[in-house]
């Protein structure tokens, strides 16, 4: 691969381009090669959460599952925090069972999902999507032990070059999220940013998926 695009809702099936595109188990889409699936908080529905629970563990054990998620926490919505908490701990459960990286929605909830982690004493990866905060939450992240994906603000928001260019190389990942612009832009902004060439990017993002994804 010559870009790996951590998170995104749209297969564009590019050959050049591994996807990890988002699914969610009432609208699971079976010709995507490789794929994320889990309960997003703004689609929690207690009426379905055990059947979609049940979904995603079975999609769990297959080759081209690669993470679950996005799931999370979110603040800025009517769904309980404490529902959201109780459906999140589920996933991260079997995240922990499948051995399967988790993708984070996160929304003004970061002490909460920290705390989560802590409590549950999560091993496998959690990488925080469509980051666009200060340099101080990144590295509070990232001494949790969080990883953290750019996508759209690092294109849109200038004041977050200096918060990228901090990030250490072995922790970040590039999305395009529910943009239209192509990951090849992403990168772009990227290498310009920390100020090395696209083999350079190329390699580091291919060392972060391999560590991540044991692949």
């Amino acid at each position: 691969m010559d870009f790996f695009n951590f998170h995104t809702h749209y297969f564009t099936n590019q050959p050049d381009v591994l996807e990890l595109v988002n699914q969610y188990p009432d609208k699971f889409d079976d010709s995507v090669p490789f794929y994320s699936i889990g309960i997003h908080p703004w689609y929690i529905e207690k009426s379905r959460l055990d059947s979609d629970l049940k979904i995603i563990e079975e999609k769990l054990s297959r080759e081209n599952c690669l993470a679950i998620g996005e799931c999370g926490l979110d603040k800025r919505i009517e769904v309980p925090l404490e529902l959201q908490i109780t459906v999140f701990e589920k996933q991260l459960a079997l995240a922990e069972k499948f051995k399967k990286p988790v993708v984070i929605h996160c929304v003004a909830a970061f002490q909460e999902i920290t705390a989560v982690k802590k409590k549950m004493k999560i091993s496998v990866p959690m990488i925080i999507h469509g980051f666009s905060k200060n340099k101080q939450l990144a590295e509070q992240l990232i001494k949790e032990g969080f990883y953290l994906s750019f996508g759209k603000y690092l294109i849109k928001n200038p004041d977050l070059k200096s918060v990228f260019q901090d990030i250490p190389n072995d922790r970040f990942f590039l999305e395009t999220d529910t943009m239209e612009e192509k990951i090849s832009e992403v990168y772009d902004k990227a290498l310009e940013y920390k100020n090395i060439n696209m083999k350079e990017l190329q390699s580091i993002i291919s060392s972060n998926y391999q560590t991540v994804f044991k692949k």
